[in-house]
């Protein structure tokens, strides 16, 4: 019978190195939650003090859809977070710390750098598209 101290490290440890990835409806979306949450307070940050999504006036019309576009905002930044951060980590290896500093930044500044690629991205189809 195997000594439950050792069995006990070895649980931890396997536990430790497995990386916890989000699943929804049964579907693993291969997201971790620490990064997600790191992202979502980047963006947090660029909405509140940067004021990255601007309100126009104080209608509650115009308020809610400034909420809206807020919330919006806030879960395309931390999913930008959750998905690109990951993939540049497989490329250089990163302690966790700054694995999670470069996700908070990278929420932080996903909308201008989603619209920068996207700018990018259409100019080069426009011009792929005028050459047809």
């Amino acid at each position: 019978m195997p000594e439950p101290t050792s069995t006990a490290v070895a649980t931890v440890a396997t536990a430790a190195a497995t990386v916890p990835a989000l699943t929804a409806f049964g579907v693993p979306l291969g997201l971790q939650p620490e990064l997600l949450v790191a992202g979502f307070a980047g963006a947090l940050v660029a909405i509140v003090l940067l004021n990255a999504v601007p309100g126009p006036s104080d209608t509650w019309r115009e308020l809610l859809r400034t909420t809206t576009r807020r919330i919006g905002a806030a879960v395309a930044s931390s999913l930008t977070a959750g998905y690109l951060v990951p993939m540049l980590a497989a490329s250089v290896s990163i302690s966790q710390p700054v694995l999670l500093g470069m996700a908070f930044a990278a929420g932080a500044g996903a909308q201008q750098l989603l619209r920068k690629a996207i700018a990018r991205v259409s100019a080069t189809a426009g011009s792929a598209g005028e050459g047809a």
